[in-house]
């Protein structure tokens, strides 16, 4: 990372990164859907663009695909406040966060439950919203997507927690029900940092 990028991230105490985690299926792209469209006008609120080792038009969230060889180079130039590594994929949360926290913005991401520790030393002021559905909800949903069948998703579902671990600012938004309730949640939960921000 530069030594601009580093001054910004010693000196952003005033806004708030938002980290939407939670399991495939639990509908984070479909909740962070919704927020863009209600905080749309609102030009003190951010949703940041990944930078993700696989095809733009690959589908689900709108990204930035870039080859392996381009995220190594990116990341090696200090091109990113926070990356990590997944699923055989690399991810990364650009730098120019950094100038929006810290005017005070809200800024809201899509994130990794196990990533966090990285995230955490990253950003100052972290809010963890934790999208969760029932085990069965799940599974259903992972099973129209034909990768598994129910059986193996319901055995590993079970292997797993839902629950994000460590000492976080964790809000847990439940969609195993509509979408709309869901996303209103998510919606009220950004809206109340807003207003603490205003505040201050």
């Amino acid at each position: 990372m530069d030594s601009g990028s580093s001054r910004l991230r010693m000196n952003n105490p005033a806004g708030t990164m938002v980290a939407v985690v939670g399991p495939s299926g639990a509908g984070k792209d479909s909740l962070i859907h919704i927020a863009m469209a209600h905080f749309a006008r609102q030009a003190c609120v951010h949703f940041v663009q990944r930078v993700i080792t696989r095809p733009a038009d690959a589908g689900g969230e709108q990204h930035l695909g870039v080859s392996p060889v381009e995220f190594e180079a990116m990341r090696e130039q200090g091109a990113f406040a926070v990356d990590w590594d997944a699923h055989g994929l690399s991810y990364g949360i650009p730098a120019s966060v950094h100038e929006k926290l810290a005017l005070g913005h809200l800024v809201i991401a899509n994130g990794s439950r196990s990533a966090l520790p990285n995230w955490a030393k990253a950003f100052p002021s972290l809010l963890v919203i934790n999208v969760t559905a029932s085990p069965e909800v799940l599974a259903e949903r992972l099973v129209a997507r034909g990768r598994e069948s129910r059986e193996e998703i319901l055995e590993r579902l079970k292997r797993g927690s839902l629950k994000v671990e460590g000492g976080y600012d964790v809000v847990d938004v439940d969609n195993s029900g509509a979408l709309a309730d869901a996303g209103a949640k998510l919606i009220a939960t950004l809206e109340a940092v807003l207003a603490r921000r205003a505040g201050t």
